[in-house]
């Protein structure tokens, strides 16, 4: 790629002269060194914002044809220019260079060698401060979009798990103590509730982001007719940015996506946490395939559950790109710092890690497989339907303060002897209470106590296959709310 053609031939630069390449070669002396080239570059990784670039010169251009700040011809040559640097990039061909510092340098100067002046032309009203701030808000779009689609795949995924599993009983826990029967089906919504309200952060973020601040230029605007409605129209954005200030310098919304992100993270490291518990051999809940888990090196019965491990930790990966974002943007003055870049990498490795994570976990879903067996013993040993026996006794008239003294009595009794509730006889039972009958044995089974929760978001499997049914429908409107956004 030659850099010449950056500068007209009267304004070459003599030997002692910066590169011509250098936009700004005119103010300067002399040239940056290796050192600072390296140090301020940012090409290594803002280059994969290159589609988003493409697609806002385009409309940018357009935008300076409509308004007769270019001409026809001008634009004609930009387009056809465009496409061959976006073929070149895709084929490989692209040659990226430190020396042009940024992903904008780099397209703008191939642009400026394969059409000549056209390519010089259009950066005329703008300034890479609301150029990369469009990028990085088209990049952010496109990812939410994807991150939609991911979340959703995983909501479907889980669902066929707990429609499954929806009357497959097992211990709820407290304190990690066993607290009383639930299914494993409504454990498993549990996290679908979770996964739907990150869907929804992630849509409200979405409008926030999806502002057009191109326009703004370096700071003031521009003296140039544009139409930023215009633009905004063309790249499918809500509204622009109102205040130019502001359009360049703040990240807020990179922010709230890396929030977003955080909090989804943190949700599937609790779902991870509980797949390494059910699956520990003390436990035996589950098995998880092998194709997600790995051996040890020494001990050759191990099997490690390291995806879910991995996502744990992980999500401290994502907690820090937050905390780099909030910290880069803490001080700063009005208007653009080139702190600001620095708001990539943070942000991309957040996105890369949780769409990572998402997809290893629509994978995992399929590679889990229930004890039932192990699960309903689990529940044998914790005096799972105590609470049910104190409902009993208060549903015959006894205060449940009063119930609750009687159940802890007879629990104790029980463990002193050895027994689940449901073997000790009548008779020493209403040693506790006279008000106990014949009619407490079918309470406090596993199964009369997952009936008896029949309200809305109970655990009794009828009511948790109706909120199955329920997701469902939610997930469909949501499909189709977002098919009409996009």
């Amino acid at each position: 790629m030659t850099t010449d053609s950056l500068a007209p031939s009267s304004d070459r630069p003599s030997r002692t002269s910066p590169p011509a390449h250098y936009t700004w070669a005119g103010r300067f002396s002399e040239p940056a060194t290796e050192l600072v080239k390296r140090y301020t570059g940012s090409v290594g990784f803002d280059h994969r914002l290159w589609r988003q670039d493409i697609r806002a010169s385009l409309a940018h251009a357009t935008m300076l044809e409509y308004q007769g700040i270019i001409g026809d011809s001008d634009l004609e040559d930009i387009r056809r220019g465009l496409e061959i640097v976006q073929s070149e990039i895709e084929s490989g061909d692209f040659s990226w260079s430190l020396d042009l510092e940024d992903v904008h340098l780099n397209i703008e100067s191939r642009l400026t060698a394969l059409v000549g002046d056209a390519g010089k032309r259009l950066h005329t009203g703008r300034s890479r401060n609301d150029q990369v701030a469009t990028d990085i808000r088209l990049w952010v779009r496109d990812t939410i979009d994807e991150i939609l689609a991911l979340l959703r795949e995983f909501q479907l995924r889980l669902l066929a798990l707990a429609e499954k599993e929806a009357e497959t009983p097992m211990p709820g826990f407290t304190h990690l103590q066993v607290a009383q029967p639930i299914t494993f089906g409504h454990h498993l919504l549990a996290y679908l509730e979770m996964t739907l309200r990150d869907a929804e952060r992630f849509r409200d973020c979405r409008q926030r982001v999806n502002r057009l601040p191109l326009g703004a230029a370096a700071l003031a605007g521009t003296t140039y007719p544009i139409d930023r409605k215009f633009v905004a129209r063309e790249l499918g954005f809500d509204d622009v940015c109102e205040n130019s200030l502001d359009a360049v310098s703040d990240r807020d919304f990179a922010i709230e996506f890396c929030a977003a992100a955080a909090i989804t993270m943190m949700h599937f490291s609790r779902f991870s946490e509980e797949i390494v518990f059910w699956m520990n051999p003390g436990i035996g809940f589950i098995n998880l395939a092998d194709r997600f888990c790995t051996g040890s090196s020494i001990m050759p019965q191990k099997k490690n559950p390291d995806v879910p491990e991995l996502a744990r930790g992980k999500t401290g990966r994502v907690y820090g790109d937050l905390t780099a974002l909030l910290t880069l943007m803490k001080s700063q003055p009005l208007a653009y710092n080139k702190d600001n870049q620095e708001d990539k990498e943070p942000l991309f490795d957040a996105a890369d890690t949780l769409t990572d994570t998402l997809r290893v976990f629509i994978e995992m879903i399929g590679g889990i497989s229930v004890c039932p067996e192990q699960m309903r013993a689990a529940l044998t040993r914790g005096f799972a339907t105590a609470t049910d026996l104190a409902d009993y006794l208060t549903k015959k008239g006894v205060p449940f303060r009063d119930a609750h003294e009687i159940v802890g009595r007879a629990v104790k009794h029980a463990e002193t002897r050895g027994l689940e509730l449901t073997r000790i006889p009548l008779a020493e039972l209403q040693c506790f209470s006279p008000l106990i009958g014949e009619d407490i044995f079918s309470a406090i089974t596993i199964e009369g106590a997952l009936a008896a929760r029949r309200h809305i978001g109970g655990t009794a499997p009828h009511q948790v296959r109706a909120a199955i049914e329920r997701a469902k429908t939610r997930l469909e409107i949501q499909r189709l709310e977002t098919g009409s956004k996009t």
